[in-house]
């Protein structure tokens, strides 16, 4: 029969587990950022981010089929109603990027755009 790990011996070992799971010291991320879809806008309309952070962006389209692209960091999704997707996106230079809807969905959709902006 096994014998039960003392009470302090197994916070120290919680302890211990949840430090391996932090990021580490250093490292540069802004966690998740939600952008929702919908006819014709995305909200934010601009995000803000700093130079080398790493973050998700979680897409959820509110009314319909539309498509995220960020072509200047390489990313593109589909954003189906009910369906949130997550991209993992890295601000690799600083400037000011264009995202934009590239499903057409609907008269205004040339309008349907935002911006990332690096520092």
């Amino acid at each position: 029969m096994a014998r039960p790990v003392p009470l302090a011996r197994r916070r120290l070992l919680l302890a211990l587990a949840g430090a391996l799971l932090l990021p580490a010291a250093g490292s540069r991320g802004a966690g998740t950022i939600r952008i929702t879809a919908e006819k014709f806008k995305f909200t934010p309309q601009e995000i803000r981010l700093k130079r080398g952070e790493t973050v998700v962006l979680e897409l959820v389209s509110l009314d319909r089929l539309h498509g995220f692209s960020a072509p200047d960091f390489g990313v593109r999704a589909d954003v189906i109603p009910g369906r949130p997707v997550r991209l993992e996106l890295t601000a690799s230079r600083g400037g000011e990027f264009t995202f934009v809807c590239d499903n057409f969905c609907g008269d205004d959709h040339d309008e349907m755009s935002g911006k990332f902006v690096v520092d």
